[in-house]
């Protein structure tokens, strides 16, 4: 089972809030999900997240691939692989 880190889009249209989650690649984007593990909210300036850094290296050292944005967002907290 490849497992992804990516964002789960959440809030009304035109006002987007992401939670930072742990899932199956297969699962589709807004679908079924293994963990919660932050929040981003990009409608804030500047945009603003919050990620328990203690699940997120868990994950990844388990071999977790995280996203794109998901990858940027930890590097701005000091998350590395």
């Amino acid at each position: 089972m490849a497992v992804k880190i990516r964002l789960r889009r959440m809030g009304q249209k035109k006002a987007p809030f992401y939670r930072i989650v742990v899932a199956d690649s297969r699962s589709p984007r807004d679908g079924k999900f293994i963990e919660e593990i932050g929040t981003y909210d990009p409608t804030t300036d500047p945009s603003t997240y919050k990620v328990n850094e203690e699940l997120a290296k868990k994950w990844l050292a388990n071999g977790a691939q995280p996203t794109e944005v998901v990858a940027r967002i930890f590097k701005s907290v000091g998350i590395e692989k």
